[in-house]
């Protein structure tokens, strides 16, 4: 199971996702567009689930997971290692509409 549907369940992935989608109109948030470029108050954070499938390197953990504050991603849960968190941290931070990455719920080891 990827991230996108184990942390947004019964969210269907649009043909046309993206992580980086132009907004379906003027006036929407960088941090409020969704997959596919229309207003989704979890955009940001499905955005970011996105990044994490489309990435070799994160496997998909289930103790690891994916939301959001605004334009604050919050990651919460546990990883196995510290260079697994940092290149989780790296993807959500080029994320579109990211501007900080909060990793203080997370355990490493």
């Amino acid at each position: 199971m990827g991230w996108l549907s184990r942390l947004f369940p019964g969210s269907k992935k649009p043909a046309n996702a993206s992580v980086a989608p132009a907004p379906a109109q003027a006036g929407i948030p960088p941090e409020k567009v969704g997959l596919d470029g229309a207003f989704d108050e979890s955009g940001l954070a499905k955005r970011v689930a996105l990044a994490f499938d489309e990435d070799p390197q994160l496997d998909d953990l289930e103790r690891l997971w994916v939301a959001q504050l605004g334009s604050k991603v919050v990651l919460k849960g546990e990883v196995p290692n510290q260079d697994y968190l940092s290149r989780a941290v790296s993807i959500a931070r080029g994320v579109n509409g990211a501007t900080d990455v909060d990793t203080s719920q997370v355990k490493v080891g």
